[in-house]
């Protein structure tokens, strides 16, 4: 059983433990009144899965026995559903005490005060445990809104059974484009397009953002705004042109298999992707064996990766039990427990506390190892998600599956983009 930060004000009641309440209470959180042995009820939103469910649930049962007067009810939806489920809770004026967040709604959900400032509940989360580049993703205007459980970085996924299958190496980590390009049509052209090299990497803003950030950009700026021309989008997604051309998985056969990836359904021998996805593609490939290799880049030597940590946990602000809301968030994101129930499903462990109880073997030792071997090309974490984002991301995929499967130009793209982008920003 891990020792609480707060222990002096769940102890005793004492002076010196209500000084210390009365000094959390000058900065919003109301710790003067709380009672830690009162009865709570917390309600805690999540989005994933069957696996995530069972997972959160004896996260809860391990919580419980350190704090059996919190009860925490869990609801969770698929991501998309999610969101959704969000923004009416937002009208009505009912979000959950406690929920997954993301890095790509910070700006959507902090600047009208939707969600909780951290600072004003401080006494009950350890902070500390953090690097501060990834305390940055969830902060927005020096206040700290939310917190990681994990991090990801851009990764390149390949087959081992079906390079061993058709005796084929894996493509050298850290390449050009071109060159990988170059491997993707040598694995199509080997095994007559029985398996296709990859996916068309151009369909995933992701892999944009690895091009700009080589060359000294970013998506978006620290303003909230876009930050690339159309010039730099049409050159990138003009880039594809060839590897749509026979090389990469066609749309259409994509289509008819969604929402299991090509990786993941074996038509690909690669596929770029967060490095927390390896569970998933093991699952779905059935594949005995998946190497991790880094991405492509477009300039040698340059810092294009990023530590991810997109899958974050924040409080509603309108939450009734603030100091318990943050006690169950700290839980999640710093308890050994939690690094035991969730290995690395969350994103590499972000904290050092909750990497303590995290037995790094099989997946997740296979997804540190990675993590570790790009280390000299990670660089500081890009500027706090546009309003939007989440729609941005997925208007750009939509016209990336469209490019794919020819119903649109480049340059038709490229304007349709940009318009849906200025009404998603204003």
């Amino acid at each position: 059983m891990r020792t609480p930060r707060f222990v002096a004000a769940v102890a005793v009641v004492s002076a010196a433990a209500l000084g210390l309440a009365a000094c959390a209470s000058d900065t919003g959180g109301g710790a003067a009144e709380f009672d830690p042995e009162a009865e709570v009820t917390l309600t805690f939103a999540f989005w994933g899965n069957d696996d995530r469910a069972t997972r959160y649930n004896d996260l809860i049962a391990a919580f419980n026995e350190e704090y059996p007067n919190i009860t925490v009810n869990t609801t969770f939806t698929d991501f998309p559903s999610y969101w959704e489920k969000r923004q009416t809770e937002v009208a009505g004026g009912g979000l959950p005490d406690v929920f997954q967040f993301s890095d790509s709604y910070l700006r959507q959900y902090a600047e009208p005060g939707h969600v909780l400032d951290l600072g004003t509940v401080s006494d009950y989360i350890d902070f500390s445990t953090f690097d501060d580049a990834l305390l940055g993703t969830g902060r927005l205007d020096g206040v700290q809104y939310s917190l990681p459980t994990g991090y990801s970085m851009w990764a390149n996924f390949v087959n081992d059974d079906i390079l061993a299958e058709y005796d084929l190496t894996a493509p050298e980590g850290g390449s050009t484009f071109d060159a990988f390009d170059t491997w993707m049509a040598d694995v199509t052209d080997t095994t007559g397009g029985a398996v296709y090299g990859g996916t068309d990497y151009t369909q995933r803003i992701q892999v944009f953002e690895l091009v700009l950030r080589a060359n000294g950009g970013n998506l978006y700026t620290e303003d909230g705004e876009l930050g690339f021309t159309e010039d730099e989008l049409r050159g990138f997604w003009a880039s594809g042109d060839d590897i749509r051309d026979g090389v990469t998985v066609p749309q259409v056969q994509l289509e008819e298999i969604s929402p299991v990836s090509g990786f993941g359904a074996g038509l690909t021998a690669s596929e770029m992707s967060w490095s927390n996805f390896l569970g998933g593609y093991l699952a779905d490939s059935g594949a005995e064996s998946i190497s991790i290799v880094a991405p492509p880049t477009a300039v040698e030597g340059s810092k294009d990766l990023y530590q991810q940590g997109g899958l974050q946990i924040a409080i509603a602000a309108n939450t009734d039990e603030p100091e318990a809301s943050a006690i169950f968030l700290d839980y999640i994101v710093n308890s050994p427990e939690a690094g035991e129930i969730f290995g690395t499903t969350l994103g590499f462990p972000a904290s050092t506390s909750k990497l303590e109880g995290t037995t790094l073997e099989g997946v997740d030792k296979q997804v540190a190892d990675y993590i570790a071997s790009v280390a000299d090309r990670v660089g500081e974490a890009p500027p706090v998600p546009v309003i939007g984002y989440g729609s941005l991301e997925q208007t750009f995929w939509d016209l990336g599956k469209e490019l794919g499967l020819g119903t649109v130009t480049v340059d038709e793209a490229v304007d349709r983009f940009f318009t849906e982008a200025d009404v998603i920003l204003q």
